[in-house]
Parts: C-alpha cells; structure tokens; sequence
C-alpha cells in the first residue's frame, strides 16, 4: 500500500483530511481515498469523471462510516489496462473484482455501496457476482443496463448518443476525442446537468486531466464496447437464472434527465431486487455534484 506520486493537488485541496493511496488488486493499480470510521462505505463514481464527484457528499458521510472514493480501472488515476478483443479487461465484472478485492485488502469483507453511472453498473454487477459481500446498495441516475439495451427507442439513442458513439470501433472515437479531450469532457458533461447547474471549475480540470491520458480514453472506450458485448451477455446470463440483488437497493434519479422521463425508475428495478425503495431529485444526471445536500440526506437516511 502506497501513496501514489501523481496524487493531484485538487484531490487533496478538495477532499480535505482524506488520506489518499493506492493498492494493487491482482496486477491492477486502484487509486482511492479514505477517511472515517465505523461501518465502510464504498463510493463508485460515473462517466466522465473520478472520485471527486463524491466531494461534496463523502465528508458528510465519513462522520458515521469508513468512507472510500475509489477510482474504476481505466479512470482517474488507477491503472489502465490494455483494452482486450474479447472485451474482458473493461466488462463490469473485472472492474468489479477490483473494488471488491480493494475493500477485502482494506479489512472489509462486507460493505454498503454506492454508486453513480458507470460505478453504478459495476456496483451492480459486483452484488452479482459477490452475494454477501454488500451490506446496502445504492444506484444513483441509471436503470440496469440489460433493460436499457433491450428497449432502445429514438429518443434513448439520442439522448445517449455516446454510449453508440464510445463503442465504434477502427479507433474512432479514442482519435476525435483525443485531437480535443476538453471539448469532449465539456460538450458531454454540459447538456446532462440540471437548469442552472454546473461543476467547479477546479474538478472539470480535473477530469479533463485525466482524460488527456490517451489511455483513458481508450479504457473509457472498451468500457462501454463492453457493455453491450460482454456486460450484456453476462446481464442476460443472471437475469435468465433469476438472480437478483440480495441486499436492501436505494434507486435515486434525476427529474431533468434521461432516466427520469423515460423509464419508471422503481419498476423496472423491481425486476431485479426483491427490496427496492428511491425517490426522483430535482436535478439533472450529476446527483451529487448538483444536489449534494439531498444525496447525502438520502444515503444517510438509507445506510442508517
């Protein structure tokens, strides 16, 4: 266990009295941050950003938990493997493993979860594939991703155009967002966030930073090639045995975005976890950046 050397001075200057590190999980590098005591949090954060996106809300929680922010593989300053052909190194199993070997490493062999967007996928998938390991999960802003891929309509195309876009192959999309990483960081992040909403400039610069890593974005790529590749696959595998989550699931979403005007949020989780309970926040896709007085109350009120 190490700090790592390219720690950011915004992780430190934001995240004040977090200690931050850095594990080796089965060759893969998991960059985190940590403060706190009593029971442990896991926070997992989304696209396109890194555990920062939990600043406001992790030193709330870090009063009654062991709160880690940890970054997934390919984002933010963990480790980036080689994208594979097959669409294992970024299936949301492998990016699980990693988050649960980083708790199990830490002492925790049980856990409550969060997460938002991608991190919430994987938090998904991680319950899967390790019943018993997680205590409480929440999801914040997404709906699973099977059900997403088996109801694609004109309007989820459009408003997730990038989830089509991320997964072109022939180096496409790591070449147009490499010639300019902060437009595409910008440009994506803008039209998701609520009226009158935005993220600190120091933490846009942050994200930016790493995705100027050309190996972020190639990782960010087979992330989402993964998704309808591999994650589906290994969706519709469970789905078919009829597993589902074996803990207590907080659903929180967004009003203004995707989720909210075009699914019923609680329903269709209600096919996936027998005990599910949320409720819709006035904001757009970035709960916790837009409205983090209420994500905090929310997971507060949930993890007890």
């Amino acid at each position: 266990m190490t700090t790592p050397a390219d720690s950011t001075a915004a992780s430190r200057a934001l995240l004040p009295g977090f200690e931050h590190r850095s594990m080796d999980v089965e060759g893969v590098t998991v960059n985190y941050a940590i403060k706190g005591s009593g029971k442990p949090l896991l926070l997992l954060h989304g696209y396109p950003e890194n555990h920062l996106m939990w600043r406001h809300v992790a030193p709330a929680l870090a009063r009654d938990h062991t709160v880690v922010l940890a970054d997934l593989r390919g984002y933010g300053d963990s480790g980036k493997p080689a994208p594979d052909a097959a669409g294992l190194a970024y299936a949301k199993r492998s990016m699980a493993r990693d988050q649960v070997g980083l708790m199990r490493q830490l002492g925790f062999s049980q856990f409550a979860l969060a997460g938002h967007d991608r991190g919430a996928r994987v938090a998904h998938r991680l319950v899967l594939d390790h019943p018993g390991a997680v205590t409480r999960l929440a999801v914040l802003d997404i709906v699973p991703t099977r059900h997403v891929f088996h109801n694609v309509t004109r309007e989820m195309a459009s408003a997730y155009y990038h989830w089509f876009f991320l997964a072109t192959g022939n180096g496409i999309p790591e070449r147009m967002i490499g010639a300019d990483p902060g437009y595409w960081v910008r440009s994506l992040t803008g039209p998701l966030l609520g009226q009158g909403t935005g993220i600190d400039p120091e933490v846009m610069a942050d994200y930016i930073r790493c995705f100027s890593d050309p190996r972020t974005i190639g990782a960010s790529c087979a992330d989402y090639r993964a998704a309808g590749t591999t994650d589906l696959a290994h969706d519709d595998e469970t789905f078919a045995a009829g597993q589902k989550i074996d803990c207590p699931l907080l659903v929180l979403w967004g009003a203004q975005g995707f989720v909210g005007r075009g699914y019923a949020p609680l329903r269709v989780w209600q096919q996936y976890a027998a005990d599910v309970r949320g409720q819709e926040l006035p904001t757009g896709h970035f709960l916790p950046e837009e409205a983090p007085d209420l994500v905090t109350t929310a997971l507060r009120d949930f993890l007890g």
